[in-house]
């Protein structure tokens, strides 16, 4: 097939190079959603290219060795030599539709930074050729694709719905669940035009269940936001529940577990350290910020992220309140950080609380280190902590011991008995008069 053929903008034409797998596929960013999405469609039998200026990623894909829990070796071997990556964007001139992936993250006045977002555009947009479906998959404010990318990419008088084709389809990845994986969680598709959505839709068919597609890129982008605000916000209700608990002097838990009995009108949220990861903690701040521009302002979620930004805090003075009843201030004392990563069974360590409760306690003079199996060290006010290994030693030696995250490592060799005192924030320590909870 000639390159005219191979880019020409007929839809007949991409939907028989998508059912014959001869539609050469991009994925722009191959972090946490942008690699388990390449995978999984050259595992579909796609040649996949992905896109990423992190040398030391790209060399990593390339040699197929793992760097993120949910992409183990055997899934690289699944794909075979149908993917491969490149830090030049001089690739996406060969491609028939992309995805980017970029990161969005939230800066340090909870404003949104879509330069990510804005660089890819701006990198593919050089390289844009007729026909080609560009999808932005990264989480971000409602109005971006239309706002943002669109302009970017008609820049030199191309036209959307003719020349190329522009969709907006969010990711929905959880990192660490075995239940739910990007083929199985359904998959919402957005396009500019009718016949945007219809290509992003067909893309999204080869590679999950179900695909629900929406009227407008910007439903889908609000979307998104309001899937993590719904979290945000329930996981603040139950960490204030856990607040009223404690000046009750009953346990949250067993209110939590009492309510759950009943069978409607009520989804169980549990209380913790507080809030981690890059969705979660981050993107209800989007919605709130570009409502702001409307004249809107979004109270309960500025009131859920207060809350749940008061856990590491609250985390550490249950730690001082153990410490004291046993004669021992936090300074001078050992304590023992059970987990570093946001959440179990994974690595990441964005946004969490973890790191949070760490800060404070070291501040007070307290004498801290941790474990964690899938956390090697972590990078605090300039200073680097290595973990300790996981075992009777470091539970010996800890004058006080902080559930944090409950990997399984922790919960399956417990060792909680050994402890002389332990601040469980996850209720996984067995009841006992050396155990306090939150």
């Amino acid at each position: 097939m000639d390159a005219a053929t191979s880019f020409s903008t007929a839809p007949a034409v991409f939907d028989e190079r998508i059912l014959t797998r001869e539609a050469r596929l991009g994925i722009v960013g191959l972090g946490y959603a942008g690699l388990p999405l390449a995978i999984l469609f050259a595992d579909a039998g796609f040649p996949v290219t992905g896109i990423d200026l992190n040398e030391e990623r790209v060399g990593w894909v390339n040699e197929r060795r793992p760097y993120l829990v949910d992409v183990p070796r055997e899934r690289y071997d699944a794909a075979g030599d149908r993917l491969s990556a490149t830090s030049d964007y001089a690739a996406v001139s060969e491609l028939d539709a992309l995805t980017i992936c970029v990161p969005t993250p939230l800066s340090k006045t909870r404003t949104p930074d879509i330069s990510y977002v804005v660089g890819a555009a701006e990198a593919v947009s050089k390289q844009l050729r007729p026909g080609q479906l560009v999808i932005l998959q990264s989480t971000t404010y409602p109005g971006t694709t239309l706002e943002i990318l669109l302009p970017i990419l008609e820049a030199g008088g191309r036209k959307v719905g003719s020349d190329f084709f522009l969709g907006y389809a969010p990711e929905r990845v959880d990192p660490g669940n075995k239940t739910w994986s990007v083929r199985t969680t359904p998959k919402l598709v957005a396009g500019v035009t009718e016949e945007c959505r219809r290509r992003t839709e067909a893309i999204y068919s080869q590679i999950v269940d179900t695909v629900v597609p929406v009227s407008s890129p910007t439903v889908a982008e609000t979307a998104k936001l309001h899937e993590n605000t719904f979290r945000a916000v329930n996981i603040a209700l139950a960490n204030e529940l856990a607040l009223m608990c404690d000046r009750l002097g009953i346990s949250v838990w067993e209110v939590i577990d009492a309510a759950s009995t009943k069978p409607f009108a009520f989804l169980a949220h549990y209380p913790g350290p507080g809030l981690g990861g890059d969705c979660i903690p981050v993107v209800p701040h989007f919605l709130a910020w570009r409502l702001r521009e409307y004249g809107y302002s979004a109270q309960l979620i500025d009131a859920a992220h207060e809350v749940n930004a008061s856990m590491p805090q609250y985390v550490v003075q249950k730690v001082s309140d153990a410490l004291n009843e046993s004669g021992r201030p936090i300074k001078g004392s050992r304590i023992l950080l059970l987990g570093m990563a946001y959440k179990a069974g994974v690595h990441d360590t964005r946004e969490s609380p973890s790191l949070e409760v760490l800060r404070q306690l070291l501040m007070r003079g307290g004498e801290v280190s941790y474990c964690d199996p899938w956390v090697s060290e972590v990078e605090l006010d300039e200073t680097i902590h290595r973990r300790v290994a996981w075992g009777p030693e470091a539970v010996d030696a800890a004058d006080c011991v902080v559930m944090l995250t409950p990997h399984r490592q922790f919960v399956d060799e417990p060792l909680w008995d050994r402890a002389r005192l332990v601040v469980d924030t996850r209720n996984v320590a067995p009841p006992g008069p050396h155990v306090w909870t939150i």
